[in-house]
């Protein structure tokens, strides 16, 4: 009779086995350093695959990482020094070229790369609409011709119902709180003339004027500044503020700006010497001449002459041309209805009457005229380009008055 006395030896198992505390100490110590030096190999093949080529770690992954192409450097024109003596005897008016007035860009490009014209002056345009960075850069690259200033029209009008972003700012432009007064129809249907003391617009010239910058242009003219400066005057005026902030963008960059207006009948010396120069149209007659006096005696209200002594003399630089407004009784419509021996005699008298005085005189190479003007032009009826492949073939002669650019 079994009272329970009796229990079968049982085998003895590993996890009731006494083991040394030593022991297990040694054991756990020898794992975690195996677990740390697997981690730190993971983590530096992680970092070195980072900051180094690809090219180095294809043994490794030539599955994963395939050998692609290497990457087109992004063409970028370099701004060189800016020399006002070249701009005032080998400035040339490029209205609207960067931004595809003309319509035949290749063309146009191809006669600025024969011509002797250093300066391109209004060469990116606003006029009523935002300018495209993207397009002025890929029109610049046809450009080979060396040295080469490009102009930009910080223009007097602006279209209301237009688009505008910059990438590299989070900021809803709304060009409705750019205009002057409640004017929203004055050039057309839904457009104004902006204020430089609506901080909307000094925040639209800010971001313009920097991403021209970033492209390479170097020059800026504000139309009409009357008209944009509620208080032209330099006790007033708000756009010292602007011509601060370009400067100061310019000077980081490092690189050489200038800027100036049509300060039309400003005599403000101050004010006027705000600018690196001032710029307007000439007013010829039939015959090619100008007046010498203040006000072109055209006009009821002064039209300023800015050769006269009355601005000249109180303004660093003057720059004067050929004036177009797309009409037919402007400078560009009563020059292209010359005969070619008149055009070219004009330019002549013109250019030398004003650079003997020390200012600039630009040479029409784009610029707008009255589709219906009834003379000659350029690609299409709405532009006088001099180019030998058109209607106007002044390019040779033009180019003969101008001296050869020194590098």
């Amino acid at each position: 009779m079994d009272f329970g006395l009796y229990k079968p030896q049982e085998e003895p198992s590993i996890w009731k086995s006494q083991v040394s505390f030593r022991l297990a100490i040694f054991v756990i110590l020898i794992l975690s350093v195996g677990v740390l030096w697997a981690l730190h190999e993971h983590n530096k093949f992680i970092t070195d695959k980072n900051n180094y080529p690809v090219a180095i770690f294809q043994k490794y992954e030539k599955k994963i990482l395939p050998v692609g192409k290497p990457e087109k450097e992004v063409w970028h024109f370099v701004p060189g020094p800016i020399s006002m003596d070249q701009i005032k005897k080998n400035g040339c008016v490029a209205d609207g070229f960067l931004s595809g007035y003309g319509n035949k860009t290749g063309d146009i490009a191809d006669m600025l790369n024969r011509s002797k014209c250093v300066y391109l002056h209004r060469a990116l345009e606003t006029w009523l609409r935002p300018p495209d960075f993207e397009k002025a850069n890929e029109i610049m690259q046809t450009v080979t011709k060396r040295p080469v200033v490009y102009g930009m029209f910080l223009s007097e009008a602006i279209s209301t119902w237009r688009r505008y972003s910059d990438p590299t700012w989070d900021h809803k432009f709304e060009f409705d709180k750019m205009c002057r007064g409640q004017d929203k129809d004055h050039w057309e249907k839904n457009s104004c003339i902006p204020s430089i003391d609506k901080p909307e617009y000094r925040r639209y010239l800010k971001s313009i004027t920097h991403r021209a910058m970033d492209i390479g242009v170097q020059s800026f003219l504000f139309g009409q500044v009357e008209l944009q400066d509620e208080n032209p005057n330099f006790d007033s005026t708000q756009i010292k503020l602007v011509l601060e902030d370009m400067r100061s963008y310019a000077k980081q960059k490092n690189m050489q700006i200038i800027v100036g207006a049509q300060t039309n009948a400003i005599t403000d010396e101050k004010y006027l010497r705000l600018f690196d120069y001032i710029e307007g149209g000439v007013g010829i007659d039939q015959n090619g001449a100008v007046e010498n006096q203040p006000c072109f005696s055209k006009f009821s209200t002064c039209w300023a002459l800015l050769w006269d002594r009355r601005y000249s003399s109180i303004a660093n630089n003057v720059l004067l041309h050929l004036d177009w407004s797309g009409l037919t009784w402007d400078d560009m419509g009563i020059f292209a209805r010359m005969d070619q021996d008149t055009r070219i005699k004009t330019l002549d008298s013109l250019y030398h009457k004003f650079t003997d005085q020390n200012m600039g005189f630009l040479m029409p190479f784009l610029a707008v005229l009255n589709h219906e003007n009834d003379g000659c032009y350029g690609p299409n009826k709405s532009f006088y380009v001099p180019s030998k492949k058109y209607r106007c073939d002044d390019e040779s002669a033009i180019n003969k008055l101008m001296p050869n650019v020194k590098l």
